[in-house]
C-alpha cells in the first residue's frame, strides 16, 4: 500500500507556496515602482505618453501577478486543510520490553564451537563392551 509523505516534506508543496510568494513580491515591486514613476513625472509635468498609457498598463499587470500569487497562496493552504482529513496509517503498537525477565534469548546464549568431522574422530573414545551391554538390555 503505497503511502504519502506529510504535507511538511512535499517538495511540490514547498515550491508552490515559494512561487506564490516570489509572485506576490514580483508584483508589488513592478506595481510599485511604476505608479512611483508615473506619479513623479505627471507632477513634474515631464510625463510623456510612454510614460502615461503604458505605465498604466505595466501597473496593472504588477496587479495581476499580486492576485495570481494570492491565489497560489490560498490554495497552498486549501491543500494543506485538506491533507489534515486524510486518514493516517494505522500505528503498530509494540510491546513493552519486559526487563524482569531471566530467560535468554538465543542472540545472547553462548554457542560452543561446531566440531568438524576431524574433531569427532580424534576425540572418538572406545566404547566399553559393559556399557553396549548395559544399553542393549
Amino acid at each position: 500500500m503505497p503511502t504519502r509523505p506529510r504535507l511538511i516534506r512535499s517538495i511540490p508543496f514547498w515550491g508552490l507556496v515559494v512561487v506564490s510568494l516570489a509572485t506576490i513580491v514580483g508584483g508589488w515591486y513592478i506595481t510599485t515602482d511604476k505608479l512611483g514613476s508615473m506619479t513623479t513625472t505627471l507632477t513634474d509635468g515631464t510625463a510623456t505618453g510612454v510614460d502615461v498609457y503604458v505605465g498604466q498598463s505595466i501597473a496593472q499587470l504588477g496587479s495581476i501577478l499580486i492576485g495570481a500569487g494570492v491565489i497560489g497562496v490560498l490554495l497552498a493552504l486549501g491543500v494543506a486543510a485538506v491533507s489534515t482529513l486524510r486518514p493516517h496509517p494505522p500505528v503498530e503498537v509494540v510491546e513493552p520490553i519486559d526487563w524482569t525477565s531471566e530467560t535468554e534469548t538465543a542472540a545472547e546464549q553462548p554457542q560452543a564451537p561446531k566440531a568438524t568431522d576431524a574433531d569427532a574422530a580424534e576425540s572418538a573414545e572406545p566404547v566399553d563392551a559393559e556399557v553396549e551391554a548395559s544399553i542393549a538390555r
